[in-house]
């Protein structure tokens, strides 16, 4: 029997590590007070694929059901999510969930997540909530060298809303601001806007690095009173984040949102050894506006397969094996909480493939069961 392509059976210290991963998020979000939550794995293909949300069907898995409505597993958590808060009409303002999403434009078609979702919190406390809880589940799973990187949906939205663009053309043009080609950001710009438009933007391609970056868009925009408050903004999230001791931070000004609910700041986390996406998230307010509501909205996703690959745990348990036999199990299963903090196997013969610390042998001594050393 085989499987699917892009699935695949897991064993072992893979299973291990991402469980682990699991069980100290859930710890973080208690003492901070999150609301677990948890969606349906199967989704009208609608939630996903609206305007609002701009997935495209064709990346998604999906069927149609017995009444001819295009299903689908779930394929986002915050488009699932924000679904379900405007049913349940809760003042709970912090959720947390974990579970897959599972698309086919990504290597492996399922990703394990965990991830929260803050609503109706002031900008500047749900954002550095979420990088807070970050840099605490990162350094509890003992990961030290991470990056944080932050941009913003405005600059791209605020520089290009001038622009005779259609929205063909106008997703021609954040295509390859994504993609940093800057000479066809060039010529889209230039083709339906000014020389000044194509040059700002071509210029914020290269405008990613060092916070310091900031300090000449500041002087740049400093007459342009919506960009001079994007880079506020960004400051003041930054100066945060230093007085918390996360130190590695960068920004990249020529970012621009993959979703279309995205609306504001942006973030992502990175390893620092090979750059491994360990989170991202960021703002999207305009998500609820397909349910007639307004609600301020900001979260962040963890991708749990690279936070257990990045983990190196070693079992530092001793591990005991107990030789019994049927008439002396019961004995050998109750002299077990005798290694409470070891691993013990109770086995008839000994596994010549498994390496043990200790090797007992329950013994019939004169009508009367003892355990000896090997």
């Amino acid at each position: 029997m085989f499987l699917p392509s892009g699935s695949q059976d897991e064993f072992g210290n893979v299973v291990r590590n991402r469980n682990m991963v699991c069980e100290v998020f859930r710890e973080i979000i208690e003492d901070r007070g999150f609301v677990e939550i948890s969606t349906p794995l199967v989704e009208y293909a609608s939630t996903f694929t609206n305007k609002y949300v701009g997935m495209e069907l064709q990346n998604l898995l999906k069927w149609f059901n017995r009444n001819g409505e295009i299903e689908v597993l779930r394929p986002d958590w915050t488009s699932a999510i924000a679904r379900a808060l405007v049913r349940l009409k809760s003042k709970q303002t912090k959720w947390a969930y974990q579970g897959s999403v599972f698309r086919e434009d990504q290597p492996g078609i399922e990703k394990r997540q965990i991830g929260i979702e803050i609503i109706q919190t002031p900008k500047l406390l749900g954002e550095s909530e979420c990088l807070f809880l970050a840099k605490e589940l990162l350094e509890k799973l003992n990961i030290h060298e991470y990056a944080v990187e932050l941009g913003h949906t405005d600059i791209f939205e605020e520089l290009t809303k001038t622009m005779e663009l259609k929205e063909a053309e106008k997703e021609r043009l954040r295509v390859a601001m994504h993609n940093k080609r800057k000479d066809e950001v060039y010529a889209i710009a230039a083709q339906y806007g000014d020389k000044n438009i194509a040059d700002e933007l071509a210029l914020l391609i290269d405008a990613y690095g060092s916070v310091d970056i900031l300090k000449d868009y500041e002087k740049r925009w400093s007459k342009k009173e919506s960009m001079s408050a994007i880079i506020h903004h960004l400051n003041r999230i930054i100066a945060i984040l230093k007085e918390v001791n996360i130190g590695d931070i960068m920004v990249d000004l020529g970012r621009v949102k993959n979703l279309p609910y995205y609306s504001g700041i942006m973030f992502r986390g990175y390893s620092s050894d090979n750059g491994d996406l360990c989170f991202s998230g960021g703002r999207y307010d305009k998500l609820y506006d397909q349910f007639d509501t307004k609600v301020s909205a900001v979260g962040l996703a963890f991708d749990v397969d690279n936070l257990a690959n990045k983990m190196e745990i070693s079992s530092k348990k001793e591990r005991v094996c107990i030789v019994a036999t049927d008439d002396t199990l019961a004995f050998a299963e109750k002299y077990r909480k005798e290694y409470k903090h070891g691993i013990v196997d109770i086995v008839y013969e000994i596994n010549p493939f498994v390496s043990y610390d200790k090797v007992l042998y329950v013994k019939n001594n004169n009508d009367k069961l003892e355990v000896v050393k090997a």
